[in-house]
């Protein structure tokens, strides 16, 4: 008897919400076999470090120096390419961590650290992370910059990056994160060039004046269905041993609506998620409290038997 109402309680009890991490970028195999291939002029450029790092115990260290073109097209590189799944009408959570040291060069020019390019030849990506100057800026499609903040060197910064694909500006729209802010809304812009596939480049690449070596450091990419997908799983306190663990549901959060393209972005307040509430949590929207009344009386149940 006590056999069946231990499987019993064990069937009652919802599990865990399954992740849906679709591919993970972040050098945690010691070197850069996650990826597709590298753009490189040689082996020294494109290194798997220890220090600095993130999270994990590695990250990626990628070097430029004037001349570098692996791939004999425009400007100086070296980069990873990752050949993802990314068409028409899907939509993805990206979230990585770039730092730039502190003798990072300065130049009044473009110099890309990320980029989801076209599978076209020629023209620049319709999605690209760079910088210029002293600003970190998001173009799209060579035509809007509509998130630009100062260059910080010395400390790492996290980025997650909501893309909706498509080469329809009603449909398309990106969504951003820095450091845990959210820093611009659901923005409605072509994200692709029509009838152009995606692919991801990380690393460095930059226009063929700039003199100084560039050294930019990459870490944990991550990329998923879900912004939870993205976020590292939060530890559950401890709760009081005189305190029963509340069993109730928070409020689901209301989904922002797509904005017309706009220049300006929208400093909006960091998400619940993003201060270490995890999303989907409390009672089951199928099972809610039903499992929880399951135990209380399978648990007299169980009581009553022990007493016979």
């Amino acid at each position: 008897m006590r056999a069946l109402l231990v499987s019993l309680l064990a069937i009652l009890m919802p599990g865990p919400a399954r992740a849906d991490v679709v591919w993970r970028g972040d050098f945690e195999t010691g070197n850069s076999s996650q990826y597709t291939r590298a753009q490189q002029v040689s082996a020294d450029r494109l290194q798997v470090v220890q220090s600095p790092v993130f999270q994990g115990r590695y990250a990626l260290e990628a070097t430029v120096r004037q001349g570098d073109d692996p791939i004999d097209s425009s400007g100086n590189r070296n980069e990873l390419v990752y050949l993802g799944d990314e068409k028409e009408g899907s939509e993805y959570y990206y979230r990585w961590q770039v730092l730039f040291p502190r003798d990072y060069p300065s130049a009044k020019t473009w110099q890309v650290f990320t980029q989801w390019h076209h599978t076209g030849c020629c023209g620049s990506p319709p999605v690209e992370f760079f910088v210029y100057g002293e600003e970190l800026r998001l173009t799209l499609t060579n035509s809007v910059t509509p998130w630009k903040t100062a260059l910080v060197r010395g400390q790492w910064q996290d980025f997650i990056l909501h893309v909706k694909w498509s080469s329809e500006p009603s449909v398309g729209f990106i969504e951003l994160w820095h450091n845990g802010q959210r820093v611009l809304s659901r923005y409605a812009h072509a994200t692709m060039y029509p009838g152009d596939g995606i692919y991801l480049k990380l690393g460095l690449y930059r226009s063929d004046t700039v003199l100084p070596v560039g050294v930019v450091y990459h870490d944990g990419f991550t990329q998923g269905t879900r912004l939870e997908d993205v976020l590292p799983p939060v530890s559950q306190p401890t709760p009081d041993a005189g305190t029963p663990p509340d069993a109730g549901t928070p409020p689901e959060g209301e989904t922002p609506p797509i904005e017309p393209s706009s220049p300006l972005p929208d400093t909006g307040a960091i998400p619940p998620t993003l201060e270490g509430v995890p999303l989907h949590v409390g009672c089951s929207s199928t099972s809610g409290p039903l499992w929880v009344m399951a135990l209380l009386g399978l648990g007299g149940l169980l009581h009553r038997t022990r007493r016979r």
